[in-house]
């Protein structure tokens, strides 16, 4: 369960019981899937401390997400900020997933809407795909034509692509999907960013066909912090078959290797790969503690 008869949220201003909030049954958001949310964490930090981790990338790409569907947006990132830690502080959690929704009201037409709507939700929960390393599959699904959505933006009705992608790998025995471009280059999962590793070297797709992550520029931050080499590049399934290792990233999944790809199994063992270093450094600095430091206990 998501909620109980106790679980508070923020609701268009106000902190109220999920429960007892209602949705317009004419909402554009519920008939044509345009609306807009981010998944943001927040950790119990070593000092004891909830923090919610980069708040204030979430909610700027929120903005953003919402300004790209035209959704109208008045809220500020400190104004929202600071209702996620009410909300946070009200359900006792500390450990929590973070659900921010902007959605459009009752509009049956395809005019402008002149208002929005937005709800704070959280809850419990662990990681996103478990914590074993995954089977993935390529999916019959591409990654949507970036000509006939905006791509970078977080839309709830791109997620279609995503739950079909996913379902489709699991009916058939794997964890987890990966989807192509519309020129068949590796794209990304269904909800994370990819990374794969070859020759002491880390490789990721450029933006134009994915969702820029959050979690994606933080891996690029760790790895500027331990002097991994990264790079940008388009790439195709055969190259990436070819790789030492490969993770997902993301803020619901955090890191996340794979074992293989359409049962191609990587060769090299992930406690001893730079990705398991990510892995490792990912869980550190979320929690607070210095990415350099487990380095050098790790050494």
């Amino acid at each position: 369960m998501y909620y109980n008869d106790q679980t508070i949220i923020f609701w268009n201003g106000k902190f109220v019981r999920a429960a007892e909030a209602r949705i317009d049954l004419y909402s554009q958001t519920l008939h044509y899937g345009l609306g807009v949310f981010e998944g943001i964490r927040s950790y119990r930090h070593a000092d004891g401390q909830t923090r919610i981790f980069k708040a204030v990338e979430h909610f700027e790409r929120l903005r953003f997400s919402a300004e790209s569907m035209n959704l109208p947006y008045a809220w500020t990132t400190a104004e929202l900020a600071a209702a996620t830690y009410e909300v946070l502080e009200q359900n006792n959690l500390q450990d929590a997933y973070i659900r921010p929704l902007v959605y459009a009201p009752a509009n049956m037409k395809f005019d402008l809407n002149t208002e929005s709507n937005i709800v704070i939700e959280a809850w419990p929960m662990q990681p996103f795909l478990g914590e074993k390393l995954l089977r993935v599959m390529t999916s019959s699904f591409q990654r949507p034509n970036p000509k006939g959505f905006k791509i970078a933006a977080k839309a709830t009705g791109h997620y279609v692509n995503s739950i079909l992608a996913s379902q489709e790998a699991k009916a058939r025995g794997f964890d987890e999907a990966l989807l192509l471009d519309i020129n068949d280059h590796v794209a990304e999962g269904p909800g994370a960013n990819l990374f794969y590793e070859k020759d002491g070297k880390l490789f990721t797709p450029p933006p134009g066909n994915i969702l820029p992550g959050i979690t994606r520029n933080t891996v690029f931050e760790i790895c500027d912090e331990l002097e991994i080499l990264l790079e940008e590049k388009l790439f195709t399934i055969d190259e990436l078959k070819q790789a030492d290792a490969v993770f997902f990233c993301g803020t619901a999944a955090e890191v996340i290797g794979w074992t293989s790809l359409d049962d191609t199994v990587f060769p090299m063992p992930w406690e001893k790969t730079l990705s398991k270093q990510v892995q490792d450094a990912y869980k550190r600095c979320t929690v607070g503690l210095q990415v350099k430091e487990y380095a050098e206990e790790a050494d």
